[in-house]
């Protein structure tokens, strides 16, 4: 089983920026070996996917966070980073980190089926 457990959440203004952390324990041997995907989910609305990395380092964005957002992997540190800048009122959302170790086909990096492994979530609350 993998642990997973989110941190990093804050209250800022608009235009600010925030680090979340997402830190992996458990068995399995690193980060590098999961795929790894941010999702966040804002009051009444259904959950999103916002960044994946795979296992190679291949990383993709939601249209709506590209440019503005960088997910990365610490990979001695067993770690996963969501760098948000330029944050807006429409990032306030729940943020979630979630792991698996099976291949997903690209088609698929969003789907939150993919992901057996899920921390519990960072609030973001962005405002204006």
């Amino acid at each position: 089983a993998i642990d997973i457990e989110e941190s990093g959440g804050d209250s800022v203004q608009a235009g600010g920026s925030l680090n979340l952390s997402c830190t992996a324990s458990g068995y399995f041997s690193s980060v590098r070996s999961l795929n790894m995907a941010w999702f966040r989910q804002a009051p009444g609305k259904r959950r999103e996917g916002v960044g994946f990395i795979d296992v190679s380092g291949v990383t993709i964005y939601a249209a709506s966070v590209k440019g503005r957002f960088t997910i990365s992997k610490d990979n001695a540190k067993n770690t996963l980073h969501l760098t948000m800048s330029s944050l807006q009122s429409e990032d306030t959302a729940m943020y979630y980190c979630a792991a698996d170790s099976r291949y997903t086909s690209p088609t698929r990096w969003f789907s939150q089926g993919e992901y057996y492994y899920w921390g519990q979530g960072t609030q973001v609350i962005v405002s204006s």
